[in-house]
């Protein structure tokens, strides 16, 4: 059934699948241990772990649907503070950093529109 609890799931998962996109075209065109341009390892592997991350959480918002919405939460805001710190740290100054990066605004914009959406998204269990 459609409804709003589904939509905005389905809104969810098709955001997660771009950001899976995104990481496997980086793994396919620099392979799975590149350094994203000399960040630490640390970074560099949390971010080709995406590639793995991100469907799952999407699947998971399908097959348990309340965990899924709290990973999802979970997911892009651990996401958005790293971008945000490597920012920081190698690419300042930072306004200018986050505001020339169209793919950091997008992780904003869904950090938002995630924590905005997520109490309506969440399905409340019948007693």
């Amino acid at each position: 059934m459609i409804n709003r609890i589904n939509i905005l799931r389905i809104i969810y998962a098709v955001c997660l699948f771009g950001g899976t996109c995104t990481h496997v075209a980086i793994v396919v065109q620099h392979g799975l241990f590149w350094d994203y341009g000399g960040v630490p390892w640390g970074s560099a592997l949390f971010w080709t772990a995406l590639t793995v991350v991100d469907p799952l959480v999407a699947a998971l918002l399908f097959v348990r649907r309340n965990p899924g919405i709290l990973a999802t939460a979970a997911l892009i805001m651990i996401d958005v503070l790293h971008k945000l710190w490597i920012t920081v740290q190698f690419h300042p100054p930072f306004l200018k950093g986050v505001a020339e990066s169209p793919a950091m605004m997008a992780q904003i914009a869904f950090l938002l529109f995630v924590f905005a959406t997520a109490p309506m998204a969440w399905e409340r269990v019948k007693s």
